[in-house]
């Protein structure tokens, strides 16, 4: 079997990822942008540590922190325009996946002074990219592993992601620790974020022998905390350090073969109703599941032996800690739109159109059922 696979980022991993290897950051010049979002950064201790890295090797940075969650375009092209304008020779993004991925968008509207807001997702780029490098601060995303960059079109309001080697870090910087500073309600949506990826790119029709290595691992590593994973969960150090490898396997896992319809159904609630991106996907997994069962029966029964849990076991767990709080009338969820084609619906099992999404949304309520 032939598998097209480009993974060029170099990681750096464990406590102390970034002090002990500041040496990197000078290879790839001598001014940079720093993009952030609010003060997570800074509380968590990635902000101060980079800062010490960067001066420890005199290179001159801007700071652009004003990424907020559901990055929009607007924003990601002032941080372009601010590199640019600045000199900076490549992009640091510090923060969970929406700084990452700002950072990404960042570095592609510094190279391409004529862009507009929209043009980013032509993906006809006229220059290369400035270089990124990544410094994760959350245990869920995986854009430190991923060619992609989910924005929001600031015109409409609408997630929409890019992709394509340019949307890869050069460096990405996996201290766990940095995790350490997420509140419970960020824990819980992040984890529940990398189950899935885990749990969508193993059944996706796109999956090969390489994402299912990757997901599987993923899934073994998140079985243990799922049955704590309440909205108030403080995991203990060894927990941190498991859930963010995890969410790094997961994005290796999804890098391969992309995700299926829970992620695009589940901007929908993000967008209109503001249910925290990790908690909008796992919103539609009984639903997944149940086409899957529907359709390659015998990949779930893997999947079950991977995740050492049947599916209805690992909805009555996440039943009993997770709550949306949101209803949708009937009448709402048949005016939402979905433009075809995409290519979330066409990795999931037995197909997926805008009428089943729409008989999602119709359906949905704020606990699982199977």
């Amino acid at each position: 079997m032939k598998y097209d696979v480009y993974m060029p980022v170099r990681l750096y991993t464990g406590r102390g990822a970034v002090a002990e290897n500041a040496a990197v950051f000078a290879e790839y010049g001598r001014k940079c942008l720093v993009v952030t979002g609010g003060a997570s950064a800074e509380k968590c201790g990635a902000l101060a540590d980079c800062l010490q890295a960067l001066d420890r090797y005199e290179i001159s940075y801007e700071i652009f922190n004003g990424i907020g969650p559901n990055p929009e375009t607007k924003a990601c092209h002032a941080a372009g325009r601010l590199a640019r304008e600045s000199g900076a020779q490549f992009v640091i993004g510090i923060g969970g996946g929406s700084p990452m991925d700002a950072a990404k968008a960042a570095a592609i509207y510094a190279a391409n002074p004529d862009f507009g807001e929209a043009d980013i997702y032509a993906r006809v780029l006229p220059a290369k990219a400035l270089p990124v490098l990544l410094i994760g601060t959350t245990a869920g995303t995986g854009s430190e592993v991923t060619g992609v960059s989910v924005l929001t079109l600031s015109a409409t309001g609408k997630k929409k992601s890019i992709s394509g080697p340019d949307c890869y870090a050069a460096v990405s910087f996996c201290d766990y620790g940095y995790t350490c500073a997420m509140p419970g309600g960020v824990t819980q949506s992040t984890a529940l974020d990398a189950l899935a990826h885990a749990l969508e790119s193993y059944l996706a029709s796109t999956a090969n022998e390489m994402s299912v290595l990757y997901a599987a691992k993923a899934m073994a590593l998140l079985r243990h905390v799922l049955p704590r994973l309440t909205a108030d969960y403080i995991p203990t150090d060894g927990e941190r350090e498991t859930m963010y490898l995890a969410s790094i396997f997961a994005g290796l896992a999804i890098n391969i073969t992309g995700t299926c319809f829970p992620h695009t159904v589940g901007y929908y609630l993000t967008e209109n109703y503001g249910v925290p991106h990790g908690l909008a996907c796992i919103a539609f997994l009984p639903r997944l599941l149940a086409r899957a069962k529907e359709y390659c029966p015998e990949r779930v029964g893997a999947m079950e032996k991977a995740l050492d849990m049947r599916c209805d076991t690992l909805i009555a767990v996440l039943a009993r800690n997770v709550r949306f709080g949101v209803q949708i009338s009937p009448e709402e969820a048949a005016k939402a739109e979905f433009r075809l084609p995409i290519k979330n619906f066409s990795r999931t099992p037995g197909g997926f159109t805008a009428h089943d999404a729409r008989a999602a949304l119709a359906e949905f309520c704020s606990d699982f059922a199977l």
